[in-house]
């Protein structure tokens, strides 16, 4: 008998029978699931160490770095919801909103009749005035900031905000006059308008031709039909986009000749928009954080800068010029890109005072160029007839399929005449004196204050 047995030794047996079938018990019920944990982790190490051969695996092949498995997403990036009916899908995002899948799942959403995009029937582009944004109003304070402390997250909740799937293109009577000018520009300086990094050579990332066709096919096959089937339209078997309002033509998705490069021509000249298109760095030496790189873009209105000096420069070297970004906010950055979920889309609205400098400015007519020094704009002498307040309309989102993600940039232009005579130029005014007063006081002399601050609070408080 037994050490342990409290038994008499006549049913020690009895004991051992027991223990036998709490055991069989035990294993039955514990057994499958331990071996579910041991099938997954072998499955992901072995995916983990395959990712990790040079040339064969999967760095080398830009796919993306292998996660373990989650209970809150699925393999494909949809998000699971927990019910009493057992596991289910969500359709929204984290916040309840509505999720943009119609990229990746065009076929099931069209079987279940529901889309994130809603159809404006009936919309008259012609009669549409443009959004109008006043960004600088109640800034007396300029903070560059996007961290992780209780004042930066206040500080962010006030930056950016949820988007609506339906609202990521906007429509205005502008709109025909503008994408003629984009498709003027695109003629003159096509190398500086749209680019592929590494484009036909064999570094080029084989991330990058997904990625814009998705993004062609989303636009072009789904959504702008779908949101305003008064300006755009496709044929019965949804193969050929038509423009209603240019007579353009185009095909929904790209064929395996089209080159990648026309991608980014057509959307040029389809909305008045620019995008920018960044994919997690797959560079030997990348951390566990991902760090985005400009991949591929189509830029008719930069805003001082040469787009093409970007391409394939990662979010810090992209943000080098601005006075103390990597300092304050690089690694909040790349934290918040790589947090972006499919579905989920943010927007944020900027802004800045030009002086004679029209839409396309990616000869730096906007920023200070350091080591240089301009003389100050004399007060009386600003020319207010060539003087605008410039703000850009940034949306941010992740594709389904591929997993970039989108930066999507509408430029408005407010005369500053305009500003002054609806009387919100001391508000403008004020925001200018802001600059200075926040925690990065470097930035007004890197937009220019130096030059025309002065001379446009004198107009705008004359």
């Amino acid at each position: 008998m037994a050490w342990y047995s409290i038994l008499p030794s006549e049913l020690t047996h009895l004991e051992s029978w027991v223990a036998r079938i709490f055991f069989f018990l035990g294993l039955i019920t514990i057994g499958p699931w331990a071996f579910l944990v041991l099938l997954d982790a072998t499955i992901w190490i072995y995916r983990l160490i395959l990712w990790e051969v040079p040339y064969i695996g999967g760095r080398a092949r830009g796919r993306q770095r292998p996660r373990a498995p989650s209970l809150n997403e699925r393999p494909c990036g949809q998000r699971r919801a927990f019910g009493l009916r057992g596991v289910e899908t969500d359709t929204g995002d984290s916040e309840g909103g509505d999720r943009d899948d119609s990229s990746g799942t065009e076929g099931e959403t069209r079987k279940e009749n529901k889309s994130p995009i809603t159809p404006l029937e009936g919309f008259n582009w012609e009669e549409t005035e443009p959004l109008q944004f006043r960004p600088f109003k109640g800034k007396d304070k300029y903070n560059l900031t996007m961290g992780e402390s209780l004042s930066d997250l206040i500080q962010l909740c006030h930056t950016l905000e949820n988007l609506d799937a339906s609202d990521l293109i906007p429509m205005d009577k502008t709109y025909k006059s503008r994408v003629t000018l984009r498709k003027s520009i695109l003629d003159q300086h096509h190398d500086i308008v749209v680019a592929i990094n590494n484009d036909e050579t064999p570094e080029e990332d084989p991330r990058i031709r997904p990625a814009i066709s998705e993004l062609y096919n989303f636009m072009l096959g789904t959504y702008l039909p779908t949101r305003y089937p008064s300006m755009f339209h496709l044929n019965a078997e949804s193969s050929l986009f038509q423009n209603l309002v240019t007579g353009a033509t185009w095909p929904t998705t790209l064929s395996s000749t089209t080159p990648t490069i026309q991608a980014l021509e057509i959307l040029s000249q389809t909305v008045d928009e620019d995008f920018l298109i960044l994919l997690p760095d797959i560079s030997p030496n990348s951390e566990e954080q991902p760090r985005y790189v400009l991949q591929a873009y189509a830029t008719c209105f930069p805003a001082g800068f040469n787009t093409r000096e970007k391409l394939g420069l990662r979010l810090a070297d992209i943000h080098n010029p601005v006075p103390r970004y990597q300092e304050r906010i690089g690694r909040s950055m790349d934290k918040f890109f790589a947090r972006i979920e499919v579905g989920k889309f943010v927007k944020r609205v900027n802004w800045s005072i030009t002086v004679d400098t029209d839409l396309f400015a990616a000869f730096g007519e906007m920023h200070a160029v350091s080591g240089e020094k301009e003389e100050a704009i004399e007060l009386g002498k600003l020319n207010v007839d060539l003087t605008v307040l410039r703000c850009e309309r940034q949306t941010l989102h992740r594709l389904p399929m591929s997993k970039a993600l989108v930066f999507i940039v509408h430029t408005y232009v407010y005369p500053i005449r305009q500003i002054k005579n609806e009387g919100s130029g001391e508000d403008l005014a004020n925001a200018v004196d802001g600059l200075k007063r926040g925690n990065v006081p470097e930035i007004h002399t890197y937009k220019r204050g130096d030059v025309w601050g002065e001379a446009l609070k004198d107009f705008l408080r004359a």
